[in-house]
């Protein structure tokens, strides 16, 4: 289950479509995307450290459209590497801990104790990335990156901090919760994929046996 559904995701990437076409015949590197992507982020977590919450809403999102091109210019020009996805992956990691220790500033300038949220969100990034270098794709998870900048965004640009910062205290608040299930989940799906593979691994060497085969050839 994710909060974006996959149809509007499929509309999104179908709506940059043609900016990351054109990208591609201006021979745009799909790194260069993600570094203008990162310091947007940038740009949005100092608005929230200095409470231009709605500006930090705004460019939040704007980074989210980066986010997308720089996947589907690597993908459809044929420049996908592994330093990309190695840098892509870094830069998330330093943007949204950005965000989250910009809105932690903020609070903490009015005297709320806000600070927790980078590391919950680092840790969603950290499995999937200790997943991936295992090999299993892992993108499970409720509160992915995309769904978390989302609500992030969407609740400050149209609403603000709220009353003295009460409705951002609570966004947050949320965010950490939804993420802490998001680590659960993918703890939880990492385990069972790698169990699967144990026993296929495990079936596979039973049949490579010498009495094992003897007994299928007499069974047949």
């Amino acid at each position: 289950m994710n909060v974006i559904p996959q149809a509007v995701r499929d509309g999104f990437v179908k709506l940059v479509g043609p900016f990351a076409r054109a990208l591609i015949r201006w021979g745009v590197s799909p790194n260069t995307i993600t570094t203008v992507g990162a310091l947007v982020v940038i740009a949005s977590a100092v608005a929230f450290g200095m409470g231009k919450i709605h500006w930090g809403g705004a460019l939040l999102l704007a980074s989210g459209i980066f986010d997308i091109l720089d996947g589907q210019v690597a993908r459809n020009g044929n420049r996908a590497s592994t330093f990309g996805a190695f840098y892509d992956s870094t830069l998330d990691r330093v943007g949204e801990t950005a965000v989250f220790l910009g809105i932690a500033v903020w609070f903490a300038q009015g005297g709320v104790p806000a600070a927790r949220m980078p590391l919950a969100s680092m840790l969603v990034s950290y499995t999937r990335a200790r997943a991936e270098g295992l090999g299993l794709e892992c993108k499970v998870g409720i509160a992915q990156r995309a769904e978390r900048f989302v609500v992030l965004g969407v609740s400050t640009v149209v609403f603000g901090a709220g009353r003295e910062g009460a409705l951002l205290f609570w966004i947050v608040v949320v965010l950490a919760a939804v993420t802490a299930i998001t680590v659960v989940q993918r703890v939880i799906y990492v385990a069972q994929r790698t169990e699967t593979a144990k026993r296929g691994t495990g079936a596979a060497h039973r049949d490579t046996l010498p009495g094992h085969r003897a007994v299928l050839r007499k069974g047949t």
